[in-house]
């Protein structure tokens, strides 16, 4: 009896822990989908440029590529802030961008196109991208801008 119960645990381990991976990924998509969208309506209804970034401490950009800890959203005066806190630990899925810092112009319309990476554990074939384009609507994808596969 017990020997059944191992073998029914040991063949559903493994689609359980895909499961909690793509809840994970879904979760760090979703958070950078709304922050980009965030950053691009501030910029239109305030009419002025709105920066998006990674933060550690939720009051500066990192200046860095990895983007893991947080997002923060602030406008070049810093009279505006908004963080969004990213959940860390073990197994949550890495942000990294091709770009220390996003910028939203108010006054255009446009932002700076980027590519936000974003991989777990299970490498570049489970990764995903969040691409924004010039006009800056951002989109999900399997493959980055120039239609290549992602790497983690």
């Amino acid at each position: 009896m017990f020997g059944i119960v191992a073998i029914i645990a040991g063949a559903a381990a493994p689609a359980f822990s895909n499961l909690l991976l793509d809840s994970r990924m879904n979760a760090a998509l979703t958070t950078t989908m709304h922050a980009v969208n965030l950053a691009r309506q501030f910029s239109a209804t305030r009419s002025e440029a709105i920066q998006l970034c990674g933060s550690d401490d939720e009051l500066a950009c990192t200046g860095r590529s990895d983007w893991s800890t947080g997002l923060l959203l602030a406008d070049r005066a810093e009279l505006f802030r908004r963080s969004l806190p990213l959940s860390g630990g073990s197994g949550a899925p890495q942000i990294r961008s091709n770009r220390a810092i996003i910028n939203f112009e108010g006054d255009s319309g446009f932002a700076s196109p980027a590519t936000l990476t974003v991989c777990d554990r299970r490498g570049s074939p489970a990764a995903r991208a969040v691409i924004i384009s010039r006009s800056g609507r951002p989109r999900i994808s399997e493959r980055d801008a120039s239609d290549r596969a992602l790497a983690c």
